[in-house]
């Protein structure tokens, strides 16, 4: 091979050796730039789904708790009285009880009219701050 043949073939293989690095490089960054584009939208829309579910189950909580006030508001006062009423017949159950040497059942008649006056108060309050308002 002569001299010119072979800084010819250098020169082929370093304009094949230059040629596939800009080559390897252009790819290696279209990549990159669709992998990144691709993976922001598909985090983009996964993220947009995760948030609307957690809002969806927000309002859905929201509306449960609102529904549950309204019926604890919306307790008419006869409810109240007929807790009273339950209070004290129990009170009497209770005083019958230990007439009769029961104590067991004298203490769960109290116990109970307790939790009945408990309700009571509870509604007797709502029904203040509705008043108030």
């Amino acid at each position: 091979m002569t001299a010119i043949q072979i800084c010819a073939l250098i020169s082929i293989v370093i304009a094949t050796g230059l040629l596939y690095w800009i080559g390897y490089r252009g790819g290696l960054t279209d990549g990159e730039k669709n992998g990144y584009s691709e993976g922001y939208s598909h985090g983009y829309v996964s993220g947009r789904d995760e948030a609307s579910a957690a809002f969806a189950a927000s309002i859905k909580e929201m509306s449960d708790q609102r529904m549950r006030t309204e019926l604890l508001l919306n307790r008419e006062p006869q409810d109240r009285y007929t807790l009273l009423a339950i209070a004290e017949k129990l009170k009497l159950a209770a005083d019958t009880f230990r007439a009769v040497k029961s104590e067991s059942q004298a203490t769960q008649a109290l116990a109970l009219r307790d939790k009945a006056l408990d309700m009571a108060a509870l509604m007797d309050s709502f029904e203040l701050k509705e008043d108030a308002a």
